[in-house]
């Protein structure tokens, strides 16, 4: 990616090391990646540990706020790479919402190491990235990009920026209404109905961090060859029927709550050659 020199975004808050906080649950993008290396080590079933940490967009027990960091864009090179993302993500929704009815309203970035507060509840970095929507935050760990690029063998600038793109869709369905109404039919549903939900959540969000790559290719510039590339072997690399594979040796569909890699993959790839949000509709039908 051509990302030096471009727009940073001020909309971030660095609470790196500013101390650990109580470690909790909480699911994000990159927090599959955290949850296949502790599998390695500890022998357990990927899925269970999965299902553990599952549901971070869920508000949980309200915790004491914690001191905010300094805000602004970082001074150090991953610090500033995420800061870049994030203004372009800026700038293709301040765009592209409008046209569905809506004004785009800028998230925060909280960066941390080791654990943080949110109005979701308290979440350790091996829960990856995740976006909370009780404070319109996406909180993120910068070290997971080293693991996602070891353990999943899914390195890249553009991978990096996926997974980045990837929360800041599921701000997008929070700010479409999108989200409160899968909650509240999740919250009647039973298991599998609440983890075919997921998939579709899971999915848009891909399609839409899609859509941004697209907007970043065609309007600023900042996309070369190979990028989109890197970006398929990530949602690839992380798909719920890889990680059972590799974890228990078998696939169970039912259990799904992001989905396969060839659905992660045709998400991304739909909003990566389209550039247009209404492609993203995973809800209409079944259809994958």
């Amino acid at each position: 990616m051509r990302w030096e020199g471009q727009r940073e975004s001020r909309n971030i808050e660095d609470r790196r090391g500013m101390g650990a906080a109580r470690p909790g649950v909480g699911l994000g993008l990159g927090g599959i990646v955290l949850v296949l290396a502790v599998s390695f080590l500890t022998g357990t079933n990927p899925l269970t540990l999965l299902n553990m940490l599952n549901g971070v967009q869920e508000i949980t027990t309200p915790v004491e706020p914690e001191r905010s960091g300094p805000k602004g864009a970082p001074r150090d090179s991953l610090g500033k790479f995420a800061s870049v993302v994030l203004a372009d993500t800026e700038d293709t929704w301040r765009t592209l919402l409008p046209r569905l009815g809506r004004t785009y309203e800028d998230p925060q970035m909280v960066l941390f190491t080791d654990a943080v507060h949110s109005a979701c509840g308290t979440a350790s970095s091996a829960v990856g990235p995740f976006y909370c929507p009780g404070d319109q935050k996406v909180y993120l760990d910068l070290s997971f990009f080293n693991d996602m690029a070891r353990r999943l063998g899914a390195p890249g600038d553009f991978a990096q920026a996926y997974v980045i793109a990837h929360e800041i869709g599921h701000h997008v369905q929070n700010l479409l209404g999108i989200a409160e109404k899968v909650s509240r039919l999740q919250q009647r549903g039973a298991t599998a109905e609440r983890n075919a939900l997921s998939v579709r959540m899971e999915l848009q969000a891909d399609c839409f961090a899609g859509v941004w790559g697209y907007h970043a290719r065609h309007n600023r510039n900042l996309i070369e060859p190979g990028d989109f590339e890197e970006g398929l072997r990530a949602a690839a690399a992380i798909g719920d029927d890889r990680l059972q594979k590799m974890g228990q040796g078998q696939v169970q569909p039912e259990s799904w709550t992001h989905g396969s890699s060839e659905q992660r993959m045709t998400w991304l790839r739909r909003g990566l050659q389209s550039g247009d949000p209404n492609t993203c509709d995973t809800f209409a039908g079944a259809r994958t």
